[in-house]
């Protein structure tokens, strides 16, 4: 006989990352944790990729999520980040954003969470080392960079190189792109440098956490590098990360952190802060 406590899993997005988390969801890899709905923008098309699941998850608008589920999964645009936070804190769910950099412009929802019982929980996501950093922020840290560097189609697209009129493509030798905070750059880079809005979380907070932000043609992987002092000691983290397929702005790794928060929720055993 098992004590198992179970839960409902809602995921709005099902693009390359939301997808992946439904799939391995419903295939069983979180004891305890079942798929109970998702939403995305195309109704039709949504409906279409889970129908072969062993359970089809009910679909539904991103404000209904909370209504069929105590977990909600955000796995989509920035853009429309509230509609899927807001209703999830507001009844008391257990929300995991990986719009994070959305989230730090939206820090009223920490408070609302205390309110109502909700707990937001951000994914390690495609860094290396964020239970290192939370450890070293019970005492002081001193200074946190973050140097980022992608492949040019990894960054393609980014607000911030449109709007500053920066071309790479057909770039032949790496090209820094960005220098600023995590903020400015979850701001600059939405849907390619969360890592920056959940390290500066994690540690310094977003307004005193340094971050690069690379073109660089010479790699196929998107790679991370975290240097921090404190006064517990010092570290140096890097990560080179997979592109996903179907999306190369973000990593392989990133839905496989989402199914590893999910299975410390139930599981008898944990490692790690």
């Amino acid at each position: 006989m098992t004590n198992l406590k179970t839960h409902q899993v809602g995921i709005a997005g099902l693009g390359a990352i939301g997808l992946k988390v439904a799939r391995m969801v419903d295939a069983g890899a979180v004891p305890g944790v079942t798929l109970s709905a998702v939403s995305a923008k195309d109704k039709n098309r949504a409906a279409d990729r889970v129908s072969g699941f062993r359970k089809p998850p009910v679909i539904c608008a991103l404000g209904e999520l909370s209504e069929h589920a105590d977990i909600v999964i955000e796995c989509a645009p920035a853009s429309i980040f509230m509609d899927v936070a807001g209703p999830a804190v507001n009844r008391g769910r257990t929300f995991m954003p990986l719009s994070v950099g959305a989230l730090i412009d939206h820090m009223d929802l920490v408070e609302r969470a205390r309110e109502t019982g909700a707990q937001i929980i951000v994914p390690t996501g495609a860094l290396i080392g964020l239970d290192a950093v939370r450890a070293m922020a019970v005492g002081e840290i001193h200074s946190v960079r973050l140097e980022t560097r992608k492949p040019p189609a990894g960054l393609a697209g980014a607000p911030y190189l449109t709007e500053n009129g920066i071309d790479i493509d057909g770039l032949r030798e790496p090209l820094c792109v960005f220098r600023g905070t995590a903020r400015e750059a979850a701001r600059a880079f939405p849907a390619n440098v969360n890592v920056a809005a959940a390290l500066g979380l994690a540690g310094l907070g977003p307004d005193r956490t340094n971050v690069e932000v690379w073109a660089d043609p010479s790699i196929d992987r998107n790679r991370q590098c975290v240097t921090i002092t404190s006064d517990a000691g010092e570290a140096t983290m890097t990560m080179s990360n997979i592109p996903s397929a179907e999306n190369p702005r973000t990593g392989r790794i990133v839905a496989n952190s989402v199914v590893a928060t999910l299975r410390r929720l139930t599981a008898p055993l944990v490692a790690g802060t």
